[in-house]
């Protein structure tokens, strides 16, 4: 067979098999496939560095598919390709417990680099990869041994690109210079409900120019010689990310229905289906067809890339010959081992009644731990002075040939500022900060934090939603934690957010009582390997605990414990009283005035819930005894969700409006932060117990 006829062949090889596994689900998306199957073939048979037998090689080319509702194609070249993704699972598209969902999920499907389909989060990922590949090469590399030197390339849709968080990414991706990134933008002109025309009209080459990209056009998306020479001045531009605007036709091939939105989220349906065929000289009854040729010239594709692999790791061992403690660096991290006797490294905090803000102990804490984790990289959104997360004496990862400013400091081109920094700045694009990070992780060798004001975690919510799903080891700050933010008013005082964040499954939500706490939900979140967490912390400062007094706070790590040390054997209390981060200083206090009244009181700090529910039932009843009716849960956020810890009988001193513009401690104090109002609150749970009580033996009597 010809060369040009067998080229034809792969790819409508892979055309048929996404079509098939949709027809299959009558479920799905065949219009990308059809139309983005020949950049694709192009993509993954002539440039893309991967070994299907170990999809986890830590120098492989990243192929991300950011419009990952177009998931059968990245099926069907997985099982074409030689990875342990058999045409059963094909056949089981869409279907219960199957490792071909509707969008791809890293965690489920061999060689899936990320579990994408929110438009955008792909590409905004992709760039933490990216960041992660200059990263690794900065600081690993040596001459004559370049151990990282990938690249990472996307599939992108109109979609991905009008998405607030895949322009915040581009933006930043251009202004690094990452030019080991490549996005192939399937440029069909046709959304779910439409043609772009009605909403998309914009110059997108200017704008990506404008962003400092390197662009390219393919005017025919089936012109494979045009796809190949894009892609190879694309690999070929050292210093700025690649776009590789493809031409394309929605629904290839389809008669009635190709460059239709019709076509984009539908099955073809059986006459449709075979029309697509005998249109493009597909056998018009064959179902999941891989004819021999197609099979050979694909899977010889994949053999060289199980070669280039075999280079690498034989390259590795010369590395690690010259380089024995680097290259065990580098093992470890993509292990994901922490260095042993890491944690010694953490300070201690004594106690201080004056104490300091939990972010403040977290800026201590990241200290230790940056020079101990060297896997630790992380930035904010253009707050370090205000979340204080700025790893001293790490540098700043920047492209060697910008010029930058920053505190007054005139970094030089080529000197001065490396990839090798640890302190990434995202600017203010929170949104593609998550997914950035979520990107650094899906990469690997790395443990990755972002940080900003929590009232703007709203920006970053579906990344978060990712990392959860995704079960990434991701890392948010998140500091200005309630309307104890004060001056800055109700816009930037977060009030719903824990609430709303504690409703993520997988998450880990921390909100740490004093600077011990945090110092233990750090050791949490480094230690926590298969899901995030979100460290959630104080503007103002909080007294630092007597831990002579008070139990350890390695107590956070079971998510909720007795906080008083000395209570003596058998205590029953009267009432529980029980909060989180800065208000667990007035439940100390209340409960103080409660004891020389009489009442016996235990003090629980629960800084995590969902730890706290994972622990066994006889641990949560000995912290909270189901006997135990009156209960007063502090804190100053949203009440929603604490009824399950007070019960019936029990109270909520919570925020659930807005806050106000004034002095912080003004502002707690009007909205009932006070001890005076937990005692009074206390006592109104103890008498309804009381009553109920007595109503109770009335009705026995």
């Amino acid at each position: 067979m010809k060369g040009e006829d067998l080229d034809r062949l792969c790819v409508d090889t892979i055309r048929f098999l996404a079509v098939d596994a949709v027809e299959r689900a009558r479920s799905g998306h065949p219009g990308l496939p059809l139309g983005a199957a020949p950049m694709a073939y192009v993509l993954w048979s002539k440039f893309l560095r991967h070994d299907p037998g170990d999809p986890a090689w830590w120098d492989r080319d990243r192929f991300v598919l950011s419009a990952g509702h177009g998931s059968a194609l990245l099926y069907a070249l997985l099982h074409l390709f030689g990875y342990d993704l058999s045409m059963e699972e094909l056949g089981r598209f869409r279907q219960w417990d199957s490792r071909t969902p509707g969008h791809p999920e890293s965690h489920l499907t061999p060689g899936v680099e990320a579990s994408t389909g929110p438009l955008g989060q792909g590409l905004a990922n992709a760039v933490g990869m990216a960041i992660a590949e200059a990263h690794l090469g900065a600081r690993y590399n040596r001459p004559g041994h370049q151990i990282f030197n990938h690249h990472t390339f996307v599939l992108a849709s109109d979609g991905d690109l009008m998405e607030g968080v895949g322009a915040e990414a581009s933006s930043l991706a251009g202004h690094l210079r990452l030019g080991r990134l490549v996005v192939l933008y399937d440029n069909n002109s046709v959304t779910l409900s439409g043609s772009t025309s009605i909403t998309f009209t914009e110059d997108v080459a200017a704008r990506y120019r404008g962003y400092g990209w390197h662009v390219e056009r393919v005017a025919d998306g089936n012109d494979l010689a045009a796809l190949e020479a894009a892609m190879q001045a694309s690999v070929d531009e050292p210093a700025r990310p690649s776009l590789v605007i493809v031409d394309t036709v929605i629904g290839f091939g389809a008669p009635n229905k190709q460059g239709t939105f019709e076509v984009h989220g539908s099955p073809l349906g059986p006459d449709e289906t075979k029309r697509t065929k005998q249109a493009l000289g597909w056998p018009s009854d064959a179902q999941f067809l891989v004819p021999p040729a197609a099979a050979a010239r694909l899977q010889a594709a994949g053999e060289s890339g199980r070669a280039a692999a075999r280079r690498w790791r034989e390259a590795f061992d010369d590395y690690e010959r010259e380089y024995p403690d680097l290259a065990g660096e580098i093992a470890r991290r993509f292990r994901a081992q922490l260095p042993e006797a890491w944690s010694t490294a953490l300070p201690t905090f004594a106690s201080d009644v004056k104490g300091m803000a939990t972010r403040k102990a977290s800026e201590a804490v990241l200290h230790g731990l940056v020079h101990a984790v060297p896997e630790l990289v992380g930035g904010s959104g253009d707050l370090d002075p205000s979340t204080f997360t700025w790893l001293k004496q790490h540098g700043d990862f920047e492209s060697p040939s910008l010029s930058v400013v920053k505190g007054g400091s005139q970094g030089t081109a080529g000197g001065g500022w490396s990839y090798a920094g640890r302190n990434i700045h995202f600017g203010v694009r929170e949104h593609a900060m998550g997914a950035a990070v979520n990107g650094l992780v899906y990469h690997g060798g790395f443990i990755p934090f972002g940080a900003t004001f929590l009232v703007f975690s709203d920006y970053m919510r579906p990344a978060i939603r990712l990392a959860a799903l995704a079960r990434l080891r991701s890392i948010f700050v998140f500091t200005h934690d309630s309307i104890g933010v004060g001056e800055d008013g109700p816009s930037h005082q977060a009030v719903e957010q824990v609430a709303a964040l504690r409703a993520i499954p997988n998450l880990l939500v921390i909100r740490p009582a004093d600077a011990n706490e945090t110092r233990v939900a750090w050791e949490v979140a480094i230690e926590t390997h298969d899901r995030p967490s979100l460290l959630v912390l104080t503007r103002q400062a909080v007294p630092t605990l007597d831990r002579e007094r008070f139990a350890d706070a390695d107590g956070l790590k079971r998510g909720g414990y007795v906080l008083d040390r000395n209570e003596p054997p058998g205590f029953i209390p009267d009432i529980i009283l029980m909060a989180t981060g800065s208000e667990i200083s007035l439940i100390i206090d209340a409960a103080d005035t409660l004891r020389a009244a009489g009442s016996r009181v235990r003090l629980v700090s629960m800084p995590c819930w969902r730890l706290f529910e994972e622990q066994t039932r006889d641990y949560q009843d000995s912290v909270l005894p189901p006997d135990v009716g009156a209960r007063v849960a502090v804190e100053a956020g949203s009440s929603f969700g604490w009824d399950r810890f007070v019960g019936p009988t029990g109270r909520i001193i919570g925020v659930d409006r807005f806050g106000a513009s004034a002095p912080g401690a003004t502002v707690m104090r009007e909205y009932g932060f006070t001890p005076e109002n937990v005692v009074e609150t206390a006592r109104a749970s103890l008498e309804l117990v009381k009553a109920r009580a007595r109503r109770a033996a009335a009705q026995r009597d």
